[in-house]
Parts: structure tokens; sequence; C-alpha cells
């Protein structure tokens, strides 16, 4: 037993041995570690929005404590922002929907995800692909925890714009995501 958890804490690692972003939010910043060989498709149509810009001034939205953090589909008008064609969903990729990690929202529609995203609050293994598909994790916070953590404390309410409970009473702005050069 003692062989198995070494290997695992050696292995884990290397899950996430992708490229970094760096999220800058009104409450602080957040730093994700992306996963590309779990999630290759996932990654890359992550990546169109962050080199295209469009993420930049965008809200999260939704905000539901020991749950999730959702963003990255509205501007701070809580208009829907343009999307890329959806991507295939890599859920069986094998990566768990845990405490940090980040994954993409989608509709009913299995392969529906396009450019929205959340955080793990808490492990959340309702999401993941278990008897059929689950929603695909593509990282995980390095750095900044604290910072999700605290967006879970915001007051939400019910917005008539979205008609949706759990949005912000306070905009949560996600200001600005920047690819980090590899050191």
């Amino acid at each position: 037993m003692k062989k198995f958890w070494l290997l695992a804490m050696l292995i884990a690692p290397l899950a996430f041995a992708g490229p970094k972003v760096r999220m800058e939010t009104n409450h602080g910043n957040i730093v994700i570690e992306l996963a590309p060989k779990q999630a290759p498709q996932t990654v890359k149509n992550f990546l169109r929005y962050v080199a295209d810009g469009s993420y930049d001034g965008s809200l999260f939205h939704r905000v539901i404590q020991n749950f999730v953090v959702q963003g990255g589909g509205y501007n701070q008008q809580f208009q829907q922002l343009p999307t890329f064609d959806p991507v295939v969903n890599e859920s069986k990729g094998g990566l768990p929907n845990k405490r940090g990690s980040i994954a993409m929202a989608r509709t009913q529609a299995v392969d529906s995800a396009t450019r929205q995203f959340y955080f793990n609050l808490a492990d959340n293994d309702n999401l993941n692909a278990n008897a059929g598909a689950g929603y695909t994790v593509f990282g995980q916070v390095v750095e900044g925890m604290e910072v999700l953590d605290k967006l879970a404390q915001v007051q939400t309410g019910y917005s008539s714009i979205l008609r949706a409970n759990d949005v912000p009473t306070s905009p949560v702005i996600l200001k600005k995501v920047i690819l980090l050069a590899d050191k």
C-alpha cells in the first residue's frame, strides 16, 4: 500500500504538466495549470478564448457555496458572448471534478461545451464520468485557491436578466486571462 501511495504522489504532478494561465479577477488572481494530455481538445478550445482576449472583462455569473464558481460566458451587461463550435466531451480522460479543478460547463447535450467553465469548490464526484458522460476537467488551480474561497462567499440572488438563482449581487469580474510563459 505504501508503494502505491508513493507512486500516486509521484505521478499526480505529471497529470497537470501543461501550460499555465493567470486569471486576474476583481477579487485577486488565480493560476491554473492545464492538462492537455488528458483533455487535448478542451485545452485547445479554452486557449483559443484566452488568445483572442474574449474572456477579458467577462463575469463569474454563478456562485454556489461548496459546489462551483462558474464564468466565462457573459459580459458585464449579462449578454452572452460569442462562441466557437462546441468541443467533444473528454470527461473520460481520467481527471476528476475535485476541489480546485477547472472544468467545462455544458448543457444536457454531452458535446455542447463552448466557452463557459467552472471551478470546483468541493469534490464533486457526481460531475465525473461514471455511468454516463460527465463534465470535462482540464486543469487545476496551482495558486489562488483562497481567491476562489473568497468568491464562494459573495452574496448571490435571483437575476431577472439571466432568469437564474445563485448570481452574484455585485459583479465578480474576470478582468484578464493571460497565458504564462514557460519557465
